[in-house]
């Protein structure tokens, strides 16, 4: 064989073999390696672990370099059902169900994010691309979108820039506009080494003195058992923790069940001989629905302090109830009651839900609250990390901000 006809025969074969660069075959990896890269980026942020929260960021990044609009929507998509995974089994502890109503849920919830991440999504890279990533993140922070923007990647910005308040969140915003441009491994680096420098320095949000707040394990007892004898038990929690130095104790939402005039009577003549003021969650039923609250109660006195602005989806705000007529689901005040004053401080309420989206917290910051406050009812979470992730969620706000943070959450008795 000539070496002529040799070089022929090579260059072939060559040609006939698919190689290692060939563009069909990255471009056919392309997609499925930015899909598992969204789905490891939503375990990974939403975990619980405070500090992986950054990890969230780099979302617009993956979404950015998806190279069509379909596999956006599937990078959209997993990175949001596996931020939400809890969400099955949450809503099958809920209704004592199997898990298909919750996976049904699960889709639909995700459809919101999805939706509005692959409609403006632009192939090409530049200024267009970086604002119709700003109009996604505004429509996934406000309502009506906003209603399910579970996983928002800014949440990271508390743990990035603690104490930088609104400053922070500008930096943060600006961070992860760039993330979805060629200059994106600045701001990757950028991300990386305040995320380092905040990992060595952390500390978590203080308590405002005088304040605690009581976690229960009461399981979904609590608000439903609405006998003496329950309100008696809190009464004594109550007491025990004022007994340590406490002035103001915050017990979980739901802990009181109605707020009735009845039960307001209770409180005020246990309370009577103590100098202490509780928070605590409870329901004020009203023809056609009725309103989650927080109540303060003291020896003296008894009021409605807080009416929450977004109750959970389905199971609680069932707006549908009341366009056919019927009426009975918990109202949603959306923009109502930002901030709270309570002997002499300005609170930032948050119930349950609240800590999950990014309107609730962002309008309480503009009216500058001294501390926030958030409790929840979280018996449903069991097997489910939503709790620490609501956790993580609010210590990240209160350190951006630098507030004091006061929590009390209800859970399942371990076994």
């Amino acid at each position: 064989m000539t070496p002529d006809i040799l070089a022929r025969f090579r260059s072939a074969a060559s040609s006939a073999l698919p190689s290692r660069s060939s563009p069909s075959i990255r471009d056919r990896w392309h997609g499925p390696i930015l899909v598992a890269l969204s789905i490891a980026v939503g375990t990974v942020g939403w975990s619980g672990n405070m500090l992986a929260l950054p990890v969230a960021m780099f979302f617009p990044l993956l979404w950015a370099k998806s190279p069509t609009r379909v596999v956006a929507a599937r990078v959209s998509a997993g990175y949001f059902l596996a931020a939400s995974r809890g969400l099955p089994q949450g809503v099958a502890n809920f209704y004592a169900s199997d898990l298909w109503p919750g996976l049904l849920l699960w889709i639909v919830a995700s459809l919101g994010f999805v939706i509005v991440h692959t409609v403006l999504w632009k192939d090409r890279p530049g200024k267009g691309r970086a604002l119709r990533y700003v109009l996604a993140a505004v429509l996934m922070a406000v309502p009506p979108f906003g209603i399910l923007g579970w996983a928002h990647p800014i949440t990271g910005a508390g743990v990035l820039f603690p104490g930088w308040g609104w400053a922070g969140f500008g930096v943060a915003a600006a961070g992860l506009i760039v993330m979805t441009t060629r200059r994106w491994p600045a701001a990757a680096s950028a991300f990386a080494g305040f995320w380092l420098w905040s990992a060595a320095t952390w500390t978590g949000p203080g308590l405002p003195e005088g304040w605690r707040g009581v976690d229960l394990e009461q399981g979904e007892a609590l608000g439903r058992d609405t006998s003496l004898e329950q309100q008696r038990d809190l009464i004594a929690t109550v007491k025990r923790t004022a007994a340590d130095g406490a002035r103001v104790v915050v017990l979980p939402e739901s802990s009181l069940g109605f707020w009735t005039p009845t039960v307001e009577r209770l409180w005020q003549g246990e309370l009577a001989d103590n100098d202490v003021t509780v928070i605590a969650g409870a329901s004020v039923v009203e023809r056609g629905g009725y309103d989650n609250v927080l109540v303060a109660i003291s020896g003296d006195s008894g009021r409605i302090l807080y009416h929450q602005r977004m109750p959970v989806p389905v199971s609680m705000w069932q707006p549908w109830l009341g366009w056919s007529g019927q009426g009975g689901g918990a109202r949603a005040g959306f923009f109502t009651d930002p901030v709270v004053e309570l002997g002499g401080q300005r609170i930032a309420p948050l119930i349950c839900y609240e800590q999950l989206i990014v309107w609730p917290v962002l309008q309480s910051m503009l009216h500058r609250p001294d501390m926030i406050v958030a409790v929840g009812n979280g018996w449903w979470t069991s097997g489910t990390s939503i709790i620490a992730i609501q956790n993580a969620s609010t210590t990240a706000w209160a350190r951006l901000f630098d507030l004091p943070l006061v929590t009390a959450f209800n859970s399942q008795a371990e076994e």
